[in-house]
């Protein structure tokens, strides 16, 4: 492809709609729009498969910006793309309640997933990626490629500085995921400096290291050598690719190559300077037609391109109907656990970690398509499929994923497999190692994405391993994360109820936190636990009076603890019930009238108990309560005189609650 001067008008018009929007908004950062608008340019103009018309078009090319900090080039872009942002959307730039916020956000017409944390955005797509290459293994069929997309990421110097960048080109070229293709703003510049003074870094023999392709463009302004890269990217087969792209960081401007550049605003003077060397109207927000024409190919191949599609899909229907139902089902999230689907066996005492593999080999012989893996810790948490071989370049349609020690890494690549759609997926580890993950789990509840993150070993309980695996603090972290469910059930049928529950939203993602010691199963309470988990909290064990004396709160494996300390207190003509809480955050949506009913304001007795932070507890037991908790660190030694030692005992919470009230 030869260009022009209208592609350049092109992309001066995107350098100078971001500065626009910067400038009106007082807020941003120029640099990195004004030297990477030519890769923006070329990846819409030609490379991607997308449709303006119709964004969410299931076979399209994913693209992520992960240095979201220059969303104003990714909004700029789009608006001249023909997605439905409009010139008022743009001067709306980083205003309370506009689609164009400050970082990008799904919501926004063509972004496929927020980013703003360095390193995060790079991590998602290779999780898209995975995502592309087990849906196409299990679904296409010869003549009917009904998924055959790629995936496109821009990364900056910080998004390859960030550690989880490490993890995810490692996974990436570990897998051959031939269809990511990457592009690295290499600009010599960082926020607070020039780059060499934070970064000696030789990408192209990093990645080639992690078995990537690597290919470097020495002018980030020269179009055709852009596009002949971009090119040889397209049709690599083997590997993911990087294109090391080296650019001036606020190309054009007066601070060219400064690192003042990057976040600050240019005053309305400079913006003249920029326009003037690039040849544009001094006037804001102004785009010559000619320019709009240039980019209105973009919409119209798109539309031939998903009408084609769905030429292929219509065939494809009838060719494989059983087939067509299930990837439309799952895309659609239509896809539904049923009470046959959970109908599994348990015994009279088991860990919940134990039953949750069993829920696992449950959901995937159902109708949803599902997936999963561990951080190298799949056989101690019991998080894996059996009699399937694992994920790999040659059997992408297999279901276990082996992430290795890498949770950044595989937090990230669970958002962009959710993200892509049409399957479900988990990725696991020891529950104190949910801290590596957190960012990710974060952003998951930020994008109200419904990620699942299954993680056992869930308290002190697992003993010798000693304090820096036993995880204390990390339930109150998780429980205070708006948007996160977070489960610790009590038994195994607390496990499936739960679980159904998790599985048939699509809102939320979703926490587990599981139990490696074995636990008494519930069946006497059957009942009350399947009318109430789905609740967050429920009565368990009711008091003999309308009103109890007091109550018992507890989660995970010490509800049975809980009942032990009911039946004693009887026998001290104290009046108790007890109440499990699996899920702080879908009781704290019911109505005002069934918390009431669950724990009565009258009822200011009252009783947390569970083997970790007692910070969240605080908000039911109130001023007057005892909480029964551990607020430091374990040790190692035997789980059970730890537990005795710590408090956990039926003993010693009756004279708690005796002594107290």
């Amino acid at each position: 492809m030869s260009f022009n001067d209208k592609d350049q008008a092109a992309v001066n018009a995107i350098r100078a709609l971001s500065i626009d929007m910067i400038q009106h908004a007082n807020s941003g950062h120029p640099g990195f729009p004004l030297d990477a608008a030519p890769m923006m340019y070329l990846l819409f103009k030609k490379h991607l498969k997308i449709n303006p018309s119709n964004p969410t078009w299931f076979n399209r090319d994913r693209f992520i910006l992960s240095p979201g900090h220059g969303s104003s080039m990714l909004y700029a872009t789009l608006h001249l793309a023909g997605y439905d942002i409009s010139m008022d959307d743009l001067k709306r730039f980083r205003t309370l309640g506009s689609i164009t916020p400050g970082h990008p956000e799904i919501g926004t017409p063509g972004v496929d997933a927020s980013t703003g944390p360095l390193g995060q955005g790079l991590g998602m797509a290779v999780g898209m990626a995975m995502a592309e290459k087990h849906l196409a293994a299990l679904y296409n069929r010869k003549s009917y490629p009904v998924i055959d997309n790629k995936v496109y990421a821009i990364v900056s110097d910080g998004d390859l500085m960030e550690g989880i960048s490490h993890e995810t080109a490692s996974l990436a070229g570990h897998l051959k995921l031939n269809n990511l293709v990457v592009l690295y703003d290499s600009n010599n510049v960082t926020l607070d400096s020039s780059a060499d003074k934070e970064l000696s870094d030789n990408a192209g023999e990093r990645f080639e290291a992690d078995g990537w392709n690597y290919l470097r463009v020495n002018d980030g302004n020269d179009l055709a050598k852009l596009d002949e890269a971009l090119q040889v990217a397209d049709d690599e087969s083997n590997r993911p690719t990087l294109i090391e792209v080296k650019t001036i960081l606020g190309y054009a401007s007066p601070h060219a190559n400064q690192n003042s550049v990057h976040g600050n605003p240019l005053t309305v003077d400079e913006i003249k300077q920029t326009k003037a060397t690039l040849g544009w109207p001094d006037a804001p927000f102004i785009v010559p037609s000619e320019v709009y024409e240039t980019f209105k190919s973009v919409n119209n191949n798109g539309i031939e391109q998903e009408n084609k599609w769905l030429d292929t899909l219509k065939a494809y229907t009838k060719v494989y109907p059983k087939l067509a139902k299930k990837l439309l089902d799952n895309f659609h999230h239509d896809a539904k656990l049923t009470d046959h689907d959970l109908a599994i066996d348990i015994t009279d005492s088991e860990a919940t970690r134990v039953t949750m593999h069993k829920l696992l080999q449950a959901t995937k012989d159902s109708e949803i398509e599902f997936w999963g893996g561990s951080a190298d810790l799949s056989s101690s948490n019991k998080t894996y499929f059996e009699n399937d071989a694992g994920y790999s370049d040659t059997t992408p349609q297999n279901r276990n994923v082996f992430y290795g020690v890498r949770e950044f890494a595989q937090g990230a690549a669970v958002n962009g497999i959710t993200l892509y759609g049409g399957t479900r997926t988990f990725g696991s580890t020891f529950f104190v190692f949910s801290d590596y993950m957190r960012n990710s789990m974060r952003m998951a509840a930020l994008q109200q994405i419904p990620s699942l993150f299954l993680f056992s070993h869930d308290s002190i309980a697992l003993g010798q391993d000693g304090p820096t695996h036993q995880p204390i603090e990390q339930l109150d972290g998780l429980r205070a994360m708006p948007g996160m469910l977070v489960f610790r059930p009590g038994d195994a049928l607390e496990t499936i109820a739960a679980w159904k529950c998790v599985m048939n939203q699509t809102n939320y993602p979703a926490t587990f936190a599981l139990s490696r010691q074995n636990l008494p199963t519930l069946t006497a309470y059957k009942s009350a636990v399947e009318a109430g988990v789905s609740k967050g909290a429920y009565t368990l064990s009711a008091g003999h009076a309308a009103v109890p004396d007091g109550i018992l709160m507890a989660a995970g494996s010490e509800v049975t603890l809980a009942l032990s300390a009911q039946a004693e207190l009887r026998k001290h003509d104290v009046d108790v019930s007890v109440v499990s809480m699996p899920c702080f955050e879908l009781f704290a949506k019911q109505s005002e009238e069934y918390r009431e009913s669950v724990l009565p304001s009258s009822v200011r007795n009252r009783v947390s108990i569970e083997m970790g932070s007692t910070l969240a507890w605080s908000q039911y037991t109130g001023l007057d309560g005892i909480n029964i908790g551990i607020n430091h660190f374990g040790a190692s030694g035997d789980a059970n005189i730890m537990m005795k030692e710590y408090g956990f005992s039926t003993e010693n919470i009756v004279k708690a609650y005796l002594d107290k009230f």
